[in-house]
């Protein structure tokens, strides 16, 4: 008899990521066809939730059967009392699965762009830097296809176009690093999977804070959606995710290959083949140049953008509109100027 739905559902889908880090893993410059490889590690971030738990555990399980090293990551945000113990006690459970190199990294949690955004910015820092030291192919990650329903949500609230609701990507990172198995299964499904397991799990409970606008969306927001438009919301929102990143990766193609048609032979952007373009293929050409100018990409907003395509929209002899980052953009003799101020 074999395994338990869940757990064949969750061990198939690590086994698609590892088949894909192996293929994707190139062999470095300069070693020989006689050498043999070294087995690639592939390490896994885990909380000691019941995603991350069971993303644990079918790694331990299909690594080994492909020749892939495995080790673990547990980020202590030391945002709670004992949260270092608990910590520890995440790194034991890892290395009871046969997990090695395990690690517990405490991170100090600052305060930039409020609670939430902190506490991711300070984890994958930890997890790039524990990545570097043990020389990982890849990290796993064990987000859900509910908390990209949740993610697709809070992109929709901030209303700043499709790029935010398509979600998180199955790969992401430098040299695409950071791998999220479970994107396609449902929270259910991995709590099932520790459950029958006998693998303890831990609730966080800023997970059930209503302090943190994720945990109001999971708690109060989907559950309302789904009673009002019935249970197939999620799934929904996690199709609009790929949908949404399909388009948004067609658009960022289009405005790369437009981008150059639409320069003076000084490298100057000139306004009237902007103005020539479709509004998403050039607002994307703006942002860049922005971007390129010195704007932080997180603080360039897309009522930011919008000032800027009014320069060439809505030209009524406007001065310069200042962007994040000491950013100027201004419009002189026909030509679009992006630049320090």
């Amino acid at each position: 008899m074999g395994p338990h739905p869940a757990v064949a559902a969750i061990r198939l889908a690590v086994r698609r990521v590892l088949h894909d880090i192996l293929n994707d893993d190139q062999p470095p410059a300069g070693r020989t066809a006689h050498e043999p490889p070294p087995a690639p590690l592939v390490l896994v971030a885990c909380s000691g939730g019941a995603d991350s738990m069971a993303l644990a555990s079918a790694l331990a399980f299909e690594a080994p059967k492909l020749g892939i090293r495995c080790g673990g990551v547990t980020v202590d945000h030391g945002l709670q009392p004992g949260s270092d113990l608990r910590a520890e006690e995440v790194a034991l459970r890892l290395r009871e699965l046969g997990l090695d190199p395990v690690e517990s990294v405490a991170v100090t949690v600052g305060r930039e762009g409020g609670p939430e955004a902190a506490a991711r910015d300070a984890r994958y820092a930890a997890l790039d830097a524990a990545a570097a030291r043990h020389g990982a192919t890849a990290i796993l990650l064990g987000h859900t296809r509910d908390d990209q329903a949740e993610t697709v949500l809070l992109g929709l609230a901030r209303g700043s176009g499709i790029r935010s609701l398509s979600g998180m990507a199955a790969v992401s990172g430098a040299g695409g690093r950071y791998r999220r198995p479970f994107l396609e299964l449902d929270r259910q499904t991995a709590r099932k999977a520790c459950m029958v397991q006998s693998l303890p799990v831990w609730d966080d409970p800023h997970n059930a804070d209503p302090a943190y606008t994720r945990s109001r969306l999971r708690h109060e927001g989907l559950p309302a959606l789904e009673k009002a438009l019935g249970k197939g919301v999620v799934e929904a929102l996690a199709r609009t995710a790929q949908l949404s990143r399909d388009d948004a990766d067609a658009l960022d193609a289009w405005a790369r290959q437009a981008e150059a048609a639409v320069r003076d032979s000084a490298g100057l952007l000139e306004c009237a083949k902007l103005y020539a373009l479709p509004p998403a293929v050039r607002r994307r050409i703006l942002r860049q140049a922005a971007i390129e100018a010195g704007a932080p990409a997180g603080s360039l907003f897309a009522r930011h953008i919008e000032e800027v395509d009014r320069l060439i929209t809505g030209w009524r002899g406007q001065g310069a509109i200042n962007l994040p980052g000491k950013v100027v953009a201004q419009r002189q003799g026909g030509r679009l100027v992006i630049r320090q101020g």
